[in-house]
């Protein structure tokens, strides 16, 4: 297949325009967003995609997950589509960012495409998957994981918010349901851009970071029982401290995941402290341990470590300690082809790049499963994410979309 020319540039004002236009549609109180899965300011986002799509020419298909499919044609109508996408949902305190740079860099190809009179073999379907975040309505990437088939419609269906309302009635209730069955589309490729999420790329001065693998992740809750008592009047040796326990396990995690550096992390980020009263030396603590590494065998060799060191410290310290898995996905490694594609773009384009693993799970981790996968990534400042501070400069989007747009063009076969 021809690459196209290093003179083919997306348009960086007007990507840039797109990202602060959508930032306005659920705002959030310190300059990011609130625009959260299927509430009404998904909605609204979502018309307004759709008209920018049909306005380049795109026509739209939406699955029973709410998941929309905008497709430019191919010159061989029976070519598999070249898909491209992120989500437009967010953090209820997100950025202008995650995901929506994604979304809006593939349709900002199809706008360059159509200035330039650029035809591919293969149809390009501009992707925004519902529910990406969790947040609402967990776990994340709830549609994509339908799509592969890791979860059945029906249980993500009945997956219910802090009010109790369901994702399928509310997915019904913003008009979004789709009649198309998840998972029927085929696809020659996947590619998905995305802020880092991390500190190493702009920690480094790199422009693009090309996305090799994505990390697994292991969530383990713990529960330690010891004994309520007064924290004044009982001696130090007849006290049950479940805190104390949960802090010398902790101090264990970290152990851990030192031993496996420099791929893997380890921390507990939920923590229940029972009965979380000044004067009462606790008698529960419920954690969840968050363990991650694109290696499966360092995932289970960590699990197996803390499982062994915790109840060796819970039966010195006399307590009652339980486990349960809460949750988990194996490693990703993204396709060969897709991958070298991604990296061909970045030296076509003169930008400078390196090889970076995922550290947070992402619709690509998914579709991988299913269909030849990539990823590529521009820094943001300080690695800050999931915060209404996030940020990029216009500069950063402009070369990601740029090796995103080369990526699936020469993927799609230009003709």
């Amino acid at each position: 297949m021809s690459a196209p020319g290093a003179n083919l540039k997306i348009n960086a004002d007007r990507l840039w325009d797109s990202l602060m236009e959508m930032a306005k549609i659920g705002p959030g109180v310190a300059g990011g967003n609130n625009r959260q899965t299927v509430t009404d300011e998904d909605a609204e986002g979502r018309a307004l995609f759709q008209k920018w799509c049909e306005d380049a020419g795109m026509t739209m298909g939406v699955d029973t997950m709410g998941t929309m499919f905008m497709r430019r044609e191919g010159t061989d109508p029976d070519a598999l589509p070249v898909y491209v996408g992120s989500h437009l949902d967010t953090q209820p305190t997100g950025g202008k960012y995650d995901g929506v740079l994604g979304v809006l860099g593939g349709l900002e190809i199809i706008r360059t495409m159509n200035d330039l009179g650029i035809k591919t073999k293969h149809p390009i379907v501009v992707t925004n998957w519902t529910n990406e975040e969790g947040t609402r309505f967990a776990p994340a990437m709830l549609a994509s994981g339908v799509f592969a088939g890791m979860h059945t419609q029906d249980w993500a269906y009945a997956k219910t918010d802090a009010e109790g309302k369901t994702f399928g009635d509310e997915l019904a209730r913003i008009g979004w349901k789709g009649d198309e069955e998840v998972g029927a589309r085929k696809m020659h490729a996947f590619f998905e851009l995305h802020i880092e999420q991390g500190p190493i790329l702009e920690a480094e001065g790199v422009d693009i970071g090309v996305v090799t693998h994505g990390q697994g992740l292991s969530w383990t809750q713990i529960t330690v029982t010891g004994k309520d008592a007064h924290t004044g009047s009982t001696p130090m040796p007849m006290r049950k401290n479940a805190g104390l326990c949960m802090a010398r396990i902790l101090d264990l995690v970290d152990e851990i995941a030192w031993s496996h550096a420099p791929h893997a992390v380890g921390a507990a980020g939920h923590i229940d402290v029972y009965p979380n009263s000044r004067n009462v030396i606790p008698g529960k603590v419920v954690f969840t341990v968050d363990f991650r590494s694109p290696d499966l065998a360092v995932i289970e060799d960590m699990e197996a470590k803390l499982r062994d060191g915790a109840e060796q410290i819970a039966d010195t310290m006399g307590m009652e300690i339980a486990f349960e898995k809460v949750g988990g996905f194996d490693p990703v490694e993204f396709d060969e082809g897709c991958v070298r594609a991604v990296r061909n773009a970045a030296e076509r384009l003169g930008l400078s790049h390196m090889d970076i693993i995922s550290g947070a799970g992402h619709d690509a981790c998914w579709i991988n499963r299913v269909a030849p996968t990539a990823m590529v990534m521009c820094p943001c400042v300080d690695g800050l994410s999931h915060n209404e501070a996030e940020e990029i400069t216009k500069e950063w989007a402009e070369a990601g979309a740029n090796v995103l747009m080369h990526a699936v063009i020469e993927t799609a076969e230009i003709v």
